[in-house]
């Protein structure tokens, strides 16, 4: 098996009255090896750099302080610009550990933030990321469902999730209220052929998809 690398991924919620809150989204150039073409959350792996300005932060574990600060380090790449955020306002939200035999695997850390509702528009970067737009959980869904964009099976477990709320305080109650541990998906062969399948107890509303349908970086 492949030795995964520790990476980091922020979710940002804009709340808007009366409506469901905004993502940012992100689409990877269709070059990348890793999930190219598809839509995500800014992120990356964890730098050596990170690691050492985790050290200015020792009232957090090491590696829960490096990965928000790459997650934040990250997102200001891909999107042109600081929010403004500090790693203290990110809220751990999960951690997914996929094992591919034969491909890159990532021991992705997920974290969630909120920016004002009149943050401004991400600027992409015109190289690992060519496209990045405001958009509620289940508006990404339904693009992806109709073939407009493509998405890995992480990043449409964590939209179904993520569609449940209708605030960014419901989803950091829902966070606080599940465990955080690595999601490995697993294979489960079924009456109708195979499924891709994670735990049930996370905090998950749809925990398996057919393997045919499924994207998988």
């Amino acid at each position: 098996m492949i030795e995964a690398i520790p990476a980091a991924t922020l979710v940002l919620f804009r709340d808007r009255a009366g409506a469901a809150p905004e993502l940012l989204i992100t689409q990877r150039a269709a070059g990348m090896v890793f999930a190219g073409g598809a839509l995500v959350f800014p992120g990356g792996r964890i730098d050596p750099e990170d690691r050492v300005r985790a050290a200015q932060h020792p009232g957090l574990a090491e590696d829960d302080a490096a990965a928000r600060i790459a997650a934040l380090r990250e997102t200001v790449e891909e999107v042109g610009f600081d929010f403004g955020l500090g790693i203290h306002d990110l809220t751990p939200f999960a951690r997914w550990l996929p094992k591919h035999r034969q491909a890159r695997n990532f021991d992705t850390r997920f974290y969630i933030a909120q920016v004002p509702v009149d943050a401004p528009e991400p600027q992409v970067d015109g190289g690992e990321t060519v496209r990045a737009f405001w958009s509620s959980a289940a508006d990404v869904l339904a693009m992806c469902d109709r073939g407009e964009a493509e998405i890995i099976f992480p990043t449409r477990r964590n939209l179904e999730r993520l569609a449940q709320f209708d605030s960014f305080d419901a989803a950091v109650a829902h966070a606080l209220a599940h465990p955080i541990v690595p999601i490995t998906p697993f294979h489960e062969e079924r009456e109708d052929g195979p499924w891709l399948c994670i735990p049930d107890g996370l905090g998950y509303p749809v925990t398996a998809e057919k393997w045919t349908s499924v994207m998988r970086g």
